[in-house]
């Protein structure tokens, strides 16, 4: 269209017909800003009813909890022989801590209380004696309270009378674990807000547990857990809302916006035709062409499609990389850059749904690491979510990291101890590591699109987190005297963290591949299979070092080799870090898998644990951890999980640092052999592998729980299929990293083991003949 300069009238545009347009601009903008408004305030008191009703729920949840335990204390104090209380007060602690197995400690004082009265309170404890003297004069059921024995363990702490509460023949002073309170804590469902678990007192609450997520402040006001001294205090969900928090009032600016704005406008049209002038700011600017008619074109009307990102289809993304417990396969093949930044991006959906809005990625030291990484994190970001980026770290530092910056979230760009042409993603969740079902939905939500599109690009940043964990780590775990270890990490990435770690803790270091290589030039980075330990061994006969340890490619599995050559196999080391464990917390469940032996149960229970065996895999081995509450778990691959002292992840370098704790520390300083042959040992194999073809492995396995049969045997099938016979046991099973079928045998003696095997021997050829079987 043709141009000419505006004449007279140009100069005298009409105001009065700009001013209703601004005015009206301005209410209708006004007006959408309250309806907004309007909807926080509405959405936040639904969000609160849910934040309370989960405030109510967890203070009975909590207050039946104390209730239990201390009604299983009270029915044990009533049986005390009242002659004994009185003649030898120690014979009946003695007695009462044999009936009372949870009891961490026990004192019985006298009915006066005149010993605490009289007592050092710097050296017996200020509050430990106004909790005795308050329930002397308590009406009722003293209140339960926590209280700390060192940095990490928290206790909860009662006090209850032996005989009438009226004139007591004894107090007693009882500490009780906190994790089962915490972990009944942590099963509270929170919609929205955040809870607030607060121990009360003269100072204030202290907060001592979290659940949910807003970073607003507390109420002041809480909910108090009966029988206790604890409360529940809510953080409201967050929401910016700057007008008055009253829903009428909300209401009734939107509508004096819209209907203000609306009336405006319309007043204006009506002024604009009753002068039946053109608006000079466009048709005295800009002269139309003349229109030249065009034919008639019968164009056919259909609906408008919203525009949709299309679908991925099932062929272009092979289902099989979506494992048991993670997502791996082969670079260039089945996992590619675009895989990996469809992966950000569903995982960016789960997140978004779950309110959360951080991540932090590391990734190991393979050569796919840095493009994969970068292309998962521009799905994340794409998605809306804010990346941390650590870089090259293992797997455990990720971990960490996610702990560290309070993401609850994170994901290892990892091929753990697979070959170099592979590497996956290990991911973790408001806290949950994905498994099974969860990493089913990843990979239908990308075939079906379900992503999360546009929006708030995701932000980024780049921290190195190595030295606060190696930091972390010094400060709470030390060799009482040097050992000199020699450390293979088969150039995976622990090279770069794990010799720092045990030389911060007061240990000679030998470093033996240390240096991060992708391609693994010297062995595979797998400790499992004792093919790679050769060197290490050879290395710590030569140098004269007390104990090797070795790394996977990510660092969350350990190996241990002696002077003498002797691999200890991962089951033992859990029996040495059951017994530490528990002498700290004893009656605490201690989790392993189906691969370890028959003999670690007997010794969990000899040291005053419980013994669970569940399905092998990281993630499956921390979802049971959550849900038991379990102290320590373990894997015959050599994965360990310390919830005692430490975070309750699967971390070999931690590992490490505690076994060398333990060796340092022992009380007659026996070297490792001696320590270690006091932990039982049959005739047993390494973990055997059956290599097949993809998917191969997971339909073999199948038919063999459907086929074969084990007369005298008690079967588990939870995880393949393990035969437990009085002298030993077999198992098969499908790996869920590499398509293989993964046998072990163990036995108390040469003979028991052949007859297993060829049990075994038997039953797997009978559903293929031509299998090759490594034993």
């Amino acid at each position: 269209m043709a141009m000419k300069p505006a004449q007279g009238r140009r100069s005298e545009l009409d105001w009065r017909s700009l001013l209703p347009l601004a005015l009206a601009t301005l209410f209708l903008l006004g007006g959408l800003f309250c309806a907004w408004q309007t909807w926080l305030i509405a959405d936040q008191g639904r969000a609160m009813a849910q934040a309370r009703a989960a405030q109510s729920q967890a203070a009975k949840e909590l207050a039946a909890e104390l209730a239990s335990e201390r009604a299983d204390v009270a029915k044990v104090l009533a049986s005390v022989d009242p002659v004994m209380l009185q003649n030898s007060p120690a014979q009946a602690v003695t007695w009462l801590k044999q009936r009372l197995p949870q009891v961490l400690q026990l004192d019985l004082y006298s009915g006066s209380l005149n010993e605490v009265l009289h007592a050092n309170y710097r050296q017996f404890g200020y509050a430990k004696a106004a909790q005795l003297m308050a329930a002397q004069d308590a009406d009722g059921v003293p209140p339960m309270q926590t209280l700390f024995h060192g940095a990490h363990d928290r206790r909860m702490s009662l006090v209850m009378p032996l005989g009438s509460p009226d004139q007591p023949l004894a107090w007693a002073w009882i500490e009780l674990p906190f994790a089962p309170l915490g972990h009944r804590f942590d099963t509270v469902r929170v919609p929205a807000g955040k809870l607030l678990l607060q121990q009360n007192s003269d100072g204030g609450p202290m907060l001592l547990s979290s659940r949910g997520y807003s970073s607003g402040e507390a109420e002041t006001s809480s909910v108090t857990v009966p029988g206790s001294t604890l409360s529940i205090a809510i953080v409201p969900p967050g929401a910016y809302i700057v007008l008055p928090h009253t829903l009428w009032l909300a209401v009734l600016l939107s509508l004096l916006g819209l209907g203000g704005g609306i009336y405006l406008l319309k007043w204006r049209a009506r002024m604009r035709a009753s002068h039946a002038r053109p608006d000079p700011l466009i048709e005295e600017l800009v002269v139309p062409e003349p229109v030249i008619p065009s034919p008639k074109v019968k164009v056919a009307t259909r609906p408008v499609a919203t525009a949709k990102p299309p679908a991925v289809s099932p062929a272009e993304i092979d289902s099989s990389i979506f494992r048991a417990y993670d997502v791996r396969g082969v670079v260039g093949k089945t996992l590619t850059a675009e895989v990996a930044r469809l992966l950000g991006q569903a995982i960016g959906a789960v997140m978004r749904e779950k309110g959360l809005h951080e991540i932090v990625v590391g990734r190991d030291g393979r050569l796919s690491g840095p493009e994969l990484a970068g292309a998962l994190g521009e799905g994340l970001r794409s998605a809306g979510i804010d990346v941390i980026d650590i870089g090259a770290a293992p797997t455990p530092v990720v971990y960490f990291a996610a702990y560290r910056f309070n993401t609850g979230s994170c994901v290892a760009v990892t091929g753990s101890h697979n070959p170099p042409d592979y590497n996956g993603f290990k991911i973790v969740v408001g806290g949950e590591t994905l498994s099974e079902d969860a990493i089913q939905d990843l990979y239908r939500r990308i075939v079906s699109g379900a992503l999360e599109h546009g929006g708030d690009q995701g932000g980024l940043r780049h921290v190195d987190t190595v030295p606060e964990y190696i930091e972390r780590i010094a400060s709470d775990v030390q060799a009482e005297r040097s050992l000199k270890v020699v450390v293979d990490c088969g150039n995976g990435i622990p090279g770069a963290v794990a010799p720092q770690v045990l030389e911060s803790i007061g240990c000679e270091v030998l470093p033996l591949y240390c240096e991060v290589d992708g391609t693994f030039p010297n062995h595979h980075p797998d400790p499992s299979d004792p093919h790679n330990l050769e060197d290490l061994i050879l290395a710590v006969k030569q140098s004269g070092a007390d104990l090797g340890v070795a790394f996977d490619g990510d660092g969350d599995r350990l190996g241990v080799v002696t002077k003498d050559g002797e691999i200890i196999f991962p089951d033992r080391l859990l029996m040495l870090f059951a017994r530490d464990v528990l002498s700290r917390q004893p009656g605490a469940t201690i989790i392993y898998d189906v691969k370890c032996t028959g003999h670690l149960r007997g010794q969990v229970l000899d040291a005053g644990g419980s013994p669970l065996m569940w399905r092998t895999g990281h993630s499956l081995i921390k979802a049971k951890m959550r849900e038991t509450g379990a102290e320590l778990a373990g894997e015959m691959s050599g994965h360990f999980f310390f919830k005692e002292r430490w975070y309750g992840f699967d971390d070999g370098i931690y590992a490490g640092a505690r076994l060398l704790e333990i060796i340092a520390g022992d009380p007659e300083e026996r070297t490792p052999e001696e320590i270690f042959a006091t932990l039982p040992k049959g005739v047993s194999t390494p973990e055997l592998k059956i290599e097949m073809s993809e998917g191969e492995h997971y339909r073999f396995i199948e038919q063999f729980k459907a086929k074969a049969t084990f007369d005298d045997a008690t079967l588990v099938t939870i995880d393949g299929v393990r035969a437990d016979w009085a002298d030993g046991w077999g198992l098969v099973r499908a790996s869920n990293t590499t398509p293989v079928l993964v046998l072990r045998f163990d036995a108390d003696s040469p003979e028991a083991l052949k007859r297993i095997q060829h049990v075994f021997r038997t039953q797997l050829r009978a559903i293929d003949p031509k299998l090759k079987l490594p034993f």
